[in-house]
């Protein structure tokens, strides 16, 4: 019940925040809405006994403007792929490591990736996520791990 009541939490200020609508029928909406958001992930128990789903939504304050200025540079580099005459491309599809020890922590991580332009996780298994690229060099910056780590440690106890 506790998580029920923290999902539920969580969900009722975002909408808040982010909705700011205050109309009875639309906070009535909202209500619903975030009532059956919450008892979904109840049912699917996407946070088990180990996640504190608490304090991984606090340790993402610093991942978001991180995970952003990804977005913007792989961006930039699609746009510049895609304008170039030659269209330097090269479709590619590899395994990273994904260090995470729960399931949360592995799907942020493959959501991460597939937010970023030119990168797509296309499976996601305990210990690797496979990856489609755009170009090949796209990868490499999964590879050498910053990405990983980073969602690592909004997992860490």
């Amino acid at each position: 019940m506790p998580r029920f009541l923290i999902s539920f939490a969580v969900c009722a200020v975002l909408w808040l925040l982010w909705s700011g609508l205050f109309k009875p029928l639309m906070l009535a909406f909202g209500l619903a809405s975030c009532l059956l958001a919450a008892w979904i992930n109840s049912r699917m128990q996407i946070v088990d006994s180990r996640e504190r789903p608490l304090l991984i939504f606090l340790r993402m304050i610093p991942y978001i403007p991180w995970l952003v200025w990804q977005v913007v540079k792989s961006n930039i580099d699609v746009a510049k792929r895609i304008w170039q005459k030659e269209m330097p491309i090269s479709p590619t599809i590899m395994t990273v490591p994904a260090s995470q020890k729960t399931a949360l922590g592995l799907v942020i991580h493959a959501n991460s990736i597939t937010m970023t332009p030119g990168t797509l996780a296309i499976d996601v298994e305990p210990g690797e996520i496979e990856v489609h690229a755009l170009a090949a060099e796209t990868l490499e910056d999964l590879q050498d791990g910053e990405m990983d780590r980073r969602v690592s440690r909004l997992e860490k106890r």
